[in-house]
């Protein structure tokens, strides 16, 4: 869909119910959060979808260094030698690879990977890196972007060939201190993404078909999106031994004894953003939550002429200075020539939380008008109780958290019977139903329903029912669904 959709008219013409993967482009374009680039699978971030990332990276940054995590900086280039080092997790990413092959007009020797990830190339630098016990444990961070031949449809934010994302690497001394950071990270992501993106998750491990390639184990938080899709929120891995031995990442330990490290991987990315737009946005566009909006507040001044304007807009200041001195984020719409009603739908557009409507009359009755993205709903707030629009900001942030649960809920059924699984698979949503465990019973359900499993989840153990599929004794109850 070509960039310029969103000139041809500028609220959005689709129903969110009606046509939802045209909704969320015309969201997408029309909010101004991104536009595609020239080159096809890529997208710009504009800037408040990048307020958005760099709001997320600031929370993350802060719960990482209280977990000993630093940042570092990675290159985008990774010999083929090195990919080829950890055979099965080359192979999995193989064909999503984009290859630099010449260097001006000459070919170079060893093809150079774009980086689909950056396993390879950071556990090389750690066997150098680390020599002793005294060197673990090592935790380093990575924000930058990884580059992947997107093969299915693109969609911004969601599947593009160039995506920005954090990865962390760990390394560590003994087996149940990687496994504990793996669980750390998976808390964090958790509390993160339900704190500050007001999405419910849920948590547990990949099937073995569905782990990273390369991990002993995959855990993983996913969310179902409202047309009944699930998404990968983000994934926290075991590695145990498998890429340390390879790559040699070693230490003596106390008593000079040289050992493999045991090492952890995980990251999440800007999909992140994707998700709040399909789980808040509404028809008339992109809806924020409080937390995360690049404008939390925007104040309308609303006059006829000068004299309007003289004893508006000095009201206005006011209220800006005072809800600054909060640390909430406002922003004064006076652009000229527009009407109010404009920039009423401009801003719902735009999805900021909470909008202050304010004109001479209101001034007289020393209040001002309120009016919550989220739900709508307008009300009147006198001058001395300004002050609440913080409290205000917080509710709207727990309430689009208590909707987004309530949604997710109607999305997940519980299924024993496999015909019911293929008729209801087709409707969407989190399928939970008791599994015996085998590939095979994985594979056919998903070559004859499309669905996979997403995520088993925490104490879903189950030796009491029935496979779905077999009908043999089921050893969990995960949850199935179509993806994107």
């Amino acid at each position: 869909m070509a960039s310029s959709l969103g000139k041809e008219k500028s609220g959005i013409t689709v129903s969110k119910n009606s046509d939802f993967s045209e909704w969320y482009t015309q969201v997408v374009l029309k909010a101004k959060l991104a536009d595609y680039a020239p080159v096809k699978g890529l997208i710009v971030l504009r800037p408040d979808g990048y307020s958005i990332w760099e709001s997320l990276r600031s929370t993350f940054d802060k719960k990482f260094a209280k977990n000993g995590i630093r940042n570092g900086f990675l290159p985008i280039l990774i010999p083929e030698s090195l990919l080829g080092k950890e055979e099965k997790h080359f192979a999995g990413f193989n064909p999503e690879v984009f290859w630099v092959t010449h260097s001006g007009t000459n070919e170079i020797g060893d093809r150079l990977a774009l980086r689909p990830t950056s396993e390879t190339l950071a556990y090389t630098m750690y066997s150098k890196w680390i020599q002793s016990w005294r060197d673990l444990p090592l935790k380093i961070n990575f924000w930058n972007t990884a580059l992947r031949a997107e093969i299915k449809a693109t969609k911004p934010f969601l599947r593009t060939s160039e995506f920005l994302w954090q990865e962390g690497h760990t390394v560590h001394s003994t087996q149940e201190e990687a496994e504990k950071e793996v669980m750390k990270i998976l808390d964090i992501y958790k509390k993160t993404v339900e704190d500050e993106l007001a999405i419910p998750v849920v948590t547990g491990k990949k099937s073995e078909k569905e782990k990273f390639v390369g991990a002993v184990y995959t855990t993983t938080m996913e969310s179902i999106m409202p047309d009944g899709k699930a998404l990968q929120m983000g994934t926290s891995h075991f590695l145990g031994q498998n890429f340390s031995k390879p790559f040699e990442v070693k230490f003596a330990d106390k008593d000079n004894v040289e050992h493999f490290a045991w090492q952890t991987s995980w990251g999440v990315s800007w999909r992140l953003i994707g998700a709040m737009i399909m789980v808040h946005g509404d028809d008339k566009g992109l809806v924020l939550p409080p937390k995360v909006a690049p404008m939390q507040v925007v104040i309308v001044p609303i006059y006829k002429n000068d004299e309007g304007k003289e004893i508006v807009l000095p009201k206005v200041d006011e209220i800006r200075e005072k809800l600054e001195s909060q640390d909430i984020r406002v922003h004064v719409d006076d652009r000229e020539g527009m009407s109010p009603g404009y920039k009423f739908n401009d801003w719902e557009l735009k999805g900021v939380p909470l909008r202050i409507e304010i004109g001479p009359k209101d001034i007289e009755n020393k209040s001002v008008v309120i009016a919550k993205r989220h739900n709508l709903e307008k009300s009147s707030l006198g001058f001395s109780e300004i002050d609440k629009i913080s409290e205000i900001l917080d509710e709207i942030q727990k309430e689009m958290l208590k909707k987004a649960k309530e949604q997710a809920s109607k999305n997940t059924i519980n299924i024993s019977d496999y015909s019911e699984f293929k008729s209801k698979i087709d409707e969407g949503g989190f399928l939970c139903t008791s599994w015996c465990g085998k590939l095979e019973c994985e594979e056919k359900i998903k070559e004859e329903t499309g669905a996979e499993i997403r995520v088993i989840p925490w104490d879903s153990e189950n030796i009491t029912q029935k496979c779905v599929y077999c009908k043999e004794q089921s050893k969990s109850v995960p949850i199935f669904a179509r993806g994107y």
